[in-house]
């Protein structure tokens, strides 16, 4: 079985500032995509910013600008847009009920909208509520109901991003509930603060609650970036790298560019004895070739 890489490239998080080779428009979001996909990535996973502040963005045309662009480049690559933006929840201090600085807590069909106009072959589903950093990420199981049923609708297939391992006994009951449908696709979110730290342990616990017909992938931020590069692959898994999850190709050291860390995930994977898929073969990998 072949490994297939995905690059999430630029993400949400106020790390722009922390970088200079973090994509910010359009443009340098999709050349970075386009670039990566080069270097060996199946699939982008593709957040948008603010092209003017560089801040986490919900605009519809700058997905567009985005997955156009791609889509109209010699490369062949999967398109995986998120729909994890729009869930952040911070209380104001006095009155907790009240939306407090940092809150972009939205609708479901607001947090979609993007993905029925540009359809993409995957878009992710944060599935579960999440503290993160200082304020907490809300997915209500009706707004995961909701969401899910536009998904289905526009003919995407969700990538059920789970963050700890009470999130993969939901997303199994949302499968069998129907509102997941097809062999299902995971990734393993691992060591963002404060959700399931990035260790083997941790890893291995979730893989073996996986249904037994799920494909899945999985990473780690920051410095646990390559080590669960490895344990993804050694267990049987997908791998996920990208200036959304990691700053740095090594210690110490800026990652110039996604396509970098592409390569560097490649070089681990073909060390360790394995191939990486070409996006054709992952979408047959992942069901997603139609007839």
């Amino acid at each position: 079985m072949k490994t297939i890489i995905t690059c999430a490239v630029t993400g949400g998080g106020a790390i722009t500032e922390r970088s200079k080779y973090v994509p910010i428009t359009p443009i340098q979001i999709a050349e970075s995509a386009i670039d990566a996909a080069r270097a060996g990535a199946a699939i982008v996973h593709i957040h948008v910013r603010d092209p003017h502040t560089g801040a986490p963005s919900m605009d519809i045309e700058c997905y567009r600008q985005v997955v156009e662009r791609v889509r109209a480049s010699e490369v062949d690559v999967l398109i995986n847009l998120t729909t994890g933006v729009g869930a952040r929840y911070a209380p104001d201090d006095n009155d907790p009920a009240i939306a407090g600085p940092g809150t972009n807590f939205v609708s479901p069909e607001r947090r979609v909208q993007h993905v029925l106009d540009l359809k993409p072959e995957i878009c992710s589903l944060d599935v579960g509520s999440t503290n993160f950093a200082k304020y907490v990420v809300i997915n209500t199981p009706g707004h995961l109901s909701r969401m899910a049923a536009l998904i289905r609708g526009a003919d995407v297939k969700p990538e059920l991003e789970v963050f700890e391992l009470g999130h993969i006994r939901y997303a199994k009951k949302m499968i069998e509930d129907g509102e997941i449908e097809g062999p299902p696709l995971f990734q393993m979110c691992l060591g963002i603060p404060w959700a399931a730290d990035a260790s083997p342990n941790t890893m291995l616990a979730m893989k073996n609650m996986l249904p037994a017909n799920a494909q899945w992938s999985g990473f780690g931020i920051s410095t646990a970036l390559w080590p669960m590069v490895a344990q993804a692959f050694l267990l049987g898994g997908n791998v996920r790298v990208g200036l959304e999850d990691s700053l740095f190709v090594s210690r110490g050291v800026l990652a110039p560019s996604n396509a970098v860390l592409v390569e560097r995930a490649v070089a681990i994977i073909h060390s360790l004895g394995g191939e990486t898929a070409t996006a054709q073969e992952a979408r047959q990998m992942l069901s997603l070739v139609r007839s």
